[in-house]
C-alpha cells in the first residue's frame, strides 16, 4: 500500500529564489535519479521520494511534485521546499506531505545527507520482512555489512517521536531497511544515493534468489569485514565514476529530464 496522500498546503508560499548554477546542475541530477530509478521499476505510482538538499541555501530542498510519475520528473518541475514544508514560489504544484515528513527528518539530522532517497522498492520490502535482514551472502551485501540500520513498522504517518527512533536506526549508517515498507539510502551527493541504492537493491534481490535455491554459505566475519573496509576505502563518493555513464544512457534515450 502507498503513502497516505495527505499535500502539503498551498496557502503558505515562501517567495521564489533565484536559480543558481549550482542548483540548476543538482536539478538535472535529480532529475535524472528519478528517470533512472523509474527505468529499474523503483517507482510506485506517484509515490516516494528522491530530495535533495540546495546547495548555499539553508535549509531549502528539492523534491518531486505530488501526482506526478517519477518518469515525468524534469529538471524544471522538480518543486522547492523548505525544512518545514512550505513551498517556495506560486506554481500550482503540491507535495506529499507525509512522505516530505520522513525526508526532512533525515535532512535535518545528518548534515551528510544532502540526497535522500526512500523507495517501495520490492526486493527491499521482501528483505525488509525478514527477520534476519539483509544477509552477508553477497558481494553487494558486504557494502552494508554492519553499516545497516532497521526500523520496525509503526504505520502509515511519521510522528516525531517514531522519526527519533528512526533517526535512532538509521544512525550514521548510509542505509535503513524500514521493516515491511521500504528503503532509505543517504548520498552526499545524487550519485552516491544512487548509487547505493542500485548496490542495495541487487543485494536484496540476490539473498531472495539465493534463499530460493537450497543452504546458503556465508564468508568468515574476518572476510566481511575486510570486504567492508575495502568497498569504503576511499573518501570519494560513491557513484562519482558512474554517474556520468548513467547520464550518458538517458541522453542516449530521452533527454527531456534535462528541460
Amino acid at each position: 500500500m502507498p503513502e497516505m496522500s495527505l499535500a502539503l498546503s498551498t496557502d503558505d508560499r515562501l517567495p521564489s529564489t533565484p536559480i543558481t548554477p549550482a542548483e540548476q546542475q543538482l536539478r538535472v541530477d535529480l532529475a535524472a535519479a528519478y528517470r533512472l530509478a523509474a527505468r529499474r521499476g523503483w517507482d510506485d505510482l506517484i509515490y516516494t521520494h528522491i530530495t535533495a538538499r540546495v546547495p548555499d541555501e539553508d535549509g531549502a530542498f528539492l523534491i518531486n511534485p505530488f501526482g506526478l510519475r517519477f518518469d515525468e520528473i524534469t529538471a524544471s518541475n522538480l518543486v522547492k521546499i523548505n525544512i518545514h514544508g512550505q513551498i517556495y514560489g506560486d506554481a500550482d504544484v503540491e507535495v506529499n506531505a507525509i512522505g516530505f515528513q520522513i525526508h526532512a527528518t533525515v535532512h535535518a539530522a545528518r548534515h551528510d545527507a544532502h540526497c535522500v532517497m526512500h523507495l517501495h522498492n520490492v526486493n527491499a520490502i521482501a528483505v525488509s520482512a525478514q527477520a534476519g535482514g539483509l544477509l552477508p551472502i553477497s558481494q553487494h551485501a558486504m557494502r552494508f555489512f554492519e553499516q545497516i540500520g532497521y526500523h520496525d513498522y509503526e504505520g502509515l504517518s511519521l510522528t516525531p517521536p517514531e522519526g527519533q527512533r528512526m533517526l535512532q536506526s538509521l544512525a550514521s549508517h548510509p542505509a535503513i531497511l524500514l521493516r515491511n515498507h521500504g528503503s532509505l539510502v543517504c548520498g552526499r551527493t545524487v550519485a552516491e544515493a544512487y548509487v547505493l541504492m542500485d548496490t542495495l537493491d541487487k543485494a536484496c534481490d540476490i539473498q531472495l534468489k539465493a534463499q530460493a535455491g537450497g543452504a546458503l554459505i556465508t564468508p568468515p566475519r574476518a572476510v566481511l569485514e575486510h570486504t567492508a573496509r575495502q568497498l569504503v576505502s576511499d573518501d570519494v563518493p560513491e557513484g562519482e565514476r558512474e554517474w556520468p555513464a548513467l547520464l550518458r544512457l538517458l541522453d542516449k534515450i530521452d533527454t527531456s529530464y534535462r528541460n
